[in-house]
């Protein structure tokens, strides 16, 4: 167990006892705490850095339903996409509680819990829709955690420091969407080694993760992988929400979309035309 985890859990322990809050406790953990360390300058991904973001750049993305329910089988190969680039391990179909996704597909109503069932048609009925962190411009997760191993980079994704995570889970807790996982075993021996890529860092247990927009292929000049998976059907559009003339800003005023518990205020950078 590394100091930070020890310091973590002795503050932890001693709030509970003496009867301090959560608020209190952090202060005191985050007490002369420096910015996320960068991966870049530690052999790792580049996902922890502040400062390779463009100012006033705020990314999203668009997933449009319609086409996915046209191209059967095009939602499992954006899982596989983002899974295999970003060595998500497999514990098996019947393994549920140790499972690790990063985007994966859900029912309409498990989807849109805030949105009225009653009566919806064939459509949404049927459809499955893929779901993914929504890297919201207002995230929860990042206040809930206390040793800023989550973040928000200037570009507005939400992104994790895996060295600094100390496996507390609390942005867990934080975020309404249920789009963490937490490694409860290692997951290395779990990663298909013909797919392993050796590009991106592998975790280790005990810390969370999640999709991360694809920022270590976005730094190559490169698409998320699920975009890329899309190939030109449009299923999904990637780009900056503050470009008036970006593809995506096109399609957002072209289309109506929803959004996952726009109510939050957490106003998620995902969009979805149904």
């Amino acid at each position: 167990m590394d100091i930070k985890r020890r310091q973590f859990l002795k503050i932890a322990g001693l709030s509970t006892i003496a009867g301090i809050g959560a608020p209190a406790a952090f202060n005191l953990l985050l007490k002369g705490e420096t910015s996320p360390v960068s991966y870049a300058s530690s052999g790792g991904s580049a996902e922890a850095s502040h400062d390779d973001a463009p100012a006033g750049v705020r990314l999203g993305m668009v997933i449009d339903q319609k086409v996915f329910d046209a191209n059967i089988g095009l939602a499992q190969k954006c899982v596989t996409a983002c899974h295999t680039v970003h060595n998500v391990p497999d514990f098996g179909k019947d393994n549920k509680k140790d499972a690790i996704k990063w985007i994966f597909e859900v029912p309409f109503e498990k989807a849109f819990t805030n949105k009225s069932h009653y009566h919806r048609n064939a459509h949404l009925h049927d459809s499955d829709f893929l779901v993914l962190c929504n890297h919201c411009d207002n995230p929860p997760c990042v206040r809930a955690c206390p040793t800023k191993a989550t973040f928000k980079r200037k570009d507005g994704i939400v992104a994790m420091d895996y060295h600094r995570c100390i496996g507390c889970r609390f942005c867990m807790a934080a975020c309404p969407y249920g789009m963490r996982s937490f490694n409860w075993r290692d997951p290395r021996p779990f990663i298909d080694q013909t797919k392993h890529n050796k590009e991106f860092p592998t975790r280790m247990r005990g810390v969370v993760e999640k999709c991360n927009f694809c920022v270590d292929r976005l730094a190559r000049g490169l698409q998320p992988a699920c975009v890329e998976a899309t190939g030109n059907t449009g299923a999904m559009v990637f780009g900056d929400l503050n470009d008036s003339h970006s593809k995506i800003r096109k399609v957002l005023d072209e289309n109506f979309t929803i959004q996952r518990k726009p109510a939050l205020g957490t106003q998620p950078s995902l969009f979805y035309i149904i």
